[in-house]
């Protein structure tokens, strides 16, 4: 027995910056099932095979294409598009005996989400050196810091955020007393021109925006770690402000496009995924938790307001 294939898990499809091809499952996995629902006590043999979707010429349903292996294809798929989907199979059967022809029908309902790939920022922190905490020259420092990292990942339209640098006096063990620069900043992938570079591309944005940053972070590591050898090796006096070896930090922070948000309780499957928000829920900006609107009823997936 065979028929046309639709898949009876909870499959997420991504909802591309740009219009995306997605097919929902195969033939296999339904026939799988059909066999495990309905065994039949005599030999079945394939007749016909009867692809039903509703009317696929129909307007409205451009989208969706039927291939003849009877894999559906669901193109440019957008968070509306999100929700409860059927799939009826039809199928003749005969008895080999009696040579009895009997048709039969399987509906299948389940559902399909639109999802996003996180976006990637780096929260980095490094630590430095210093005379004295109330040295006019921190603050200098700090500034051409910021300079020098912008000018090096500017080219992968990267840029750095958030940045600050706090002075604490540091109490260690046969040392005494250091006074120590704090800097933390933020790479983050959306500098001015990103969204030209995305018009450049044919496939998802999400993965040339992460991977730009992941370049821009490596780069800064690197930078950092050669500093330990700069200073042994091109330095005979020691700058009074100096990185510290082994200071650096990464940290990944995820966030979601407007939309979207992450749920670990009913996406499991796909935990870091920013997945369409929910009827009831929308998020307004980045966060990756899509929030309960209780003002008005919202129907639709993807809400953006409340």
């Amino acid at each position: 027995m065979q028929g046309g294939g639709c898949g009876l898990s909870s499959p997420l499809y991504s909802a591309s910056l740009l219009s995306l091809g997605v097919s929902l499952s195969a033939l296999f996995a339904l026939t799988q099932v059909e066999a495990a629902i309905d065994e039949e006590q005599y030999s079945v043999k394939v007749i016909k095979k009867n692809y039903i979707y509703g009317n696929i010429k129909h307007q409205g349903q451009r989208y969706i294409n039927l291939t003849e292996t009877g894999k559906l294809m669901v193109r440019g798929f957008q968070e509306s598009m999100s929700g409860s989907y059927t799939c009826t199979l039809s199928y003749k059967t005969i008895k080999t005996d009696i040579q009895e022809e009997r048709e039969k029908f399987k509906t299948y309902k389940f559902m399909v989400y639109a999802y996003r790939e996180p976006d990637y920022t780096y929260q980095i922190s490094v630590r430095f050196t210093t005379k004295e905490c109330r040295l006019a020259a921190n603050g200098q420092f700090f500034e051409e810091l910021k300079k020098i990292l912008n000018d090096l990942i500017s080219d992968l339209t990267c840029h750095v955020i958030e940045p600050s640098y706090k002075c604490h006096v540091i109490k260690m063990p046969k040392h005494g007393l250091l006074d120590e620069l704090f800097v933390t900043f933020q790479v983050n992938p959306f500098a001015p021109g990103w969204e030209a570079v995305c018009q450049q591309i044919s496939y998802d944005c999400e993965d040339v925006t992460n991977r730009r940053v992941q370049e821009a972070r490596d780069l800064i590591e690197e930078f950092f770690h050669k500093q330990t050898y700069v200073l042994k090796h091109e330095f005979r006096n020691v700058p009074a402000i100096h990185y510290i070896d082994h200071s650096f930090e990464v940290t990944r922070i995820d966030s979601c496009r407007p939309g979207f948000g992450k749920n670990d309780d009913t996406h499991n499957d796909c935990a870091s995924c920013c997945v369409v928000c929910d009827p009831g829920t929308y998020s307004p900006n980045n966060e990756v938790r899509c929030r309960i609107c209780t003002s008005i009823r919202i129907k639709h997936y993807g809400a953006k307001s409340c």
